[in-house]
């Protein structure tokens, strides 16, 4: 290295990447700072320059490069980085002494520095935090360290569901990704070729997959809502199921077939039907939710969100360091969080591999003239967001129909003050886009009869909780209805459905870092010594006060906010329902959820049949 390229290195003065020390006598903390890029992003660090930016450099002998090679042995795991010596200009036997390092790849094993682990926090070196360490320890040797791996006392075969095993064994073997000599193997022959048992112990990855007890995993959790608008405030249908992977996964797409728009075309003498959002790219991204999510936090779970104009599948995680939210719809290997769970299903032909499964869903969202889904990526989630596709049925506020909205538009009927039947309620959640009599009854199951639509339609209707769109014509051939309230929300609020989400862009990384580590209640004490800073008042204010502030955290005990048995967590955790807790937070938030019960099993015709072509079970 030249002194020119020095220069234009320096020029912009100490950075994430930038560290300058005046000389070796500096050696200890200029050494904290190289371990700290070595797991963070890498960088310069340099020997003989002033805070001033000054290029002072300093006597470089044999006993300062033996110096820095005994500090460079402290680093483990070890590294070989060459030091380069500057010579300063106008000064004889005056040099700078620079050090480079690249910065942490996926799955590398924690550097530590004389036995502690450093990392960089905007342009500041601190401690790692201890869960921070574990967490990459555990990603450098998944094997030994993953949840997945782990074998726990209580997991026991008659846990397990063995009819289950066995029949997604005959699927994988049926798809050619399995040997027919496995459906003569045992249960547990078969786990341990899975490589879900380890000296007799059953993983539980075993346990995800085909648990069909499951008390001691609150974490196998799939939350499904339908929103109305575009705004994540009123509920028209949520449902939770606590599931092996199977469940979860046939309970979702369940939810987006009652939720998303079908369509029909005959084919020469058969009818195909589609949802507006291709089934393979739905049930792809929720295949990834399932299987590379986090698991060790119990709070974990999958998420399914169905808005007017969007559906959103996120899972608690992150994205592995070598992919952002735009390169991952380039061509890429596969990282997955959860190896063995990843190679099961994929063997049992219910994952794709190598890292195609995004390249599945944007080729499906391409083939049906839908934008690409986008992901994202922030506060311990992981999520894609589909585009639904706009159409005279959901895009009200464009339509030239006559709906009958000649009633109070300032009501907010809860379910609950009037009886309705879990039917009715079924019908009102059918009904966000518009709906013929026959779809409806046929939806939920009955016969198409005149006292059916009394007792269905009807009844909604005297309560103006369903419209027709032809109000002057009730008995039009062409009649057909739509949930009042959400017809009436679309055009009372056509030109406000921005959503208003908090602006993250202004936090530092320690205020993320204290937002994913809230996923969970968490004290003060344990937030800053997290972060890697002292336990003083004027950290609790930077850290934890100006979140509070911003409504991005919020307290346990609102009414007592100096409890000593304070504790703080995400609000998004609670306003959107990522927390299962009685605890009453400070939310100040007016959501109102409709707990329906889970869809009827009895419907007939084309829809039961569609369901099934998917269920892989």
């Amino acid at each position: 290295m030249k002194i020119q390229e020095l220069q234009r290195i320096i020029k912009s003065g100490e950075h994430r990447m930038l560290e300058l020390k005046k000389s070796t006598g500096e050696i200890t903390k200029g050494f904290q700072t190289l371990c700290a890029f070595l797991n963070s992003d890498g960088g310069w660090l340099f020997f003989g320059i002033a805070p001033n930016l000054d290029i002072i450099g300093q006597n470089v002998t044999d006993s300062t490069l033996r110096e820095i090679s005994n500090e460079m042995s402290k680093i483990e795991p070890a590294v070989d980085l060459p030091s380069h010596i500057i010579p300063v200009p106008g000064k004889e036997g005056y040099s700078v002494i620079g050090i480079h390092c690249d910065g942490a790849k996926f799955g590398d094993a924690p550097y530590t520095y004389d036995g502690r682990p450093f990392y960089k926090v905007e342009s500041t070196t601190i401690r790692m935090p201890r869960p921070m360490f574990e967490e990459r320890l555990r990603r450098s040797n998944p094997g030994r360290f993953a949840w997945e791996s782990q074998t726990p006392d209580f997991l026991t075969m008659d846990i397990l569901d063995e009819e289950r095993i066995k029949k997604a064994v005959s699927y994988g073997v049926q798809e050619g990704r399995l040997p027919s000599t496995m459906t003569f193997d045992d249960t547990m022959e078969l786990l341990d070729k899975f490589n879900m048992v380890e000296n007799g112990r059953i993983k539980n990855a075993a346990a995800f997959l085909f648990a069909k007890k499951i008390s001691s995993y609150p974490q196998f959790l799939i939350r499904m809502a339908r929103f109305r608008g575009t705004r994540k405030e009123v509920f028209l249908d949520t449902q939770r199921l606590n599931g092996n992977f199977f469940e979860m996964l046939d309970a979702g797409m369940s939810f987006l077939f009652k939720h998303l728009f079908l369509s029909g075309e005959v084919r020469g003498m058969l009818r195909h039907e589609e949802l507006e959002i291709p089934i393979v790219a739905l049930r792809e991204a929720l295949v990834n939710a399932l299987c590379h999510r986090l698991m060790d936090s119990n709070s974990s779970s999958v998420g399914i969100s169905v808005f007017d104009d969007r559906v959103e599948i996120e899972n608690t995680g992150y994205l592995p360091n070598e992919l952002t939210v735009d390169t991952i719809k380039l061509s890429h290997k596969s990282y997955p969080q959860n190896p063995i769970i990843a190679s099961a299903l994929y063997r049992l032909s219910f994952l794709e591999s190598w890292g195609t499964g995004v390249n599945k869903i944007m080729t499906a969202c391409k083939n049906a003239n839908l934008p690409e889904p986008e992901y994202s990526s922030g506060m311990g989630f992981v999520w894609i967001t589909f585009k639904r596709p706009e159409h005279p049925a959901i895009t009200v506020s464009n339509s030239d129909t006559n709906y009958d909205t000649n009633y109070d538009t300032n009501y907010d009927t809860n379910y609950d003050t009037i009886r309705l039947s879990d039917r009715h309620k079924e019908v009102l959640s059918f009904c966000m886009i518009e709906r013929s009599s026959k779809d409806i009854l046929n939806h939920i199951g009955v016969s198409y009869q005149n006292k059916n639509i009394k007792t269905y339609i009807g009844y909604l209707i005297d309560n103006k909780l369903l419209v027709r769109t032809i109000p002057d014509k009730p008995h039009s051939l062409k009649q057909k209805y739509i949930n009042a309230k959400c017809l009436t929300e679309r055009m009372l609020n056509s030109d406000t459905n921005s959503d208003t989400n908090s602006d993250t862009n202004r936090l530092s990384d320690i205020h993320k870092e204290v937002l994913s580590f809230c996923m969970i209640e968490r004290s003060s004490k344990d937030i800053l010594n997290y972060i890697g800073v002292s336990y003083q008042n004027k950290n609790i204010k930077t850290y934890i006060g100006y979140l509070i502030d911003n409504k991005l955290l919020v307290r346990t005990i609102p009414d007592k906010p100096h409890s000593s048995k304070q504790k703080y967590i995400n609000a998004k955790c609670v306003t959107e329902g990522k927390f299962n807790s009685d605890t009453n937070y400070d939310t100040n938030s007016d959501t109102n959820s409709d707990t329906n019960g889970t869809r009827k099993k009895a419907q007939n015709g084309t829809r039961t049949q569609t369901r099934n072509k998917i269920r892989k079970d």
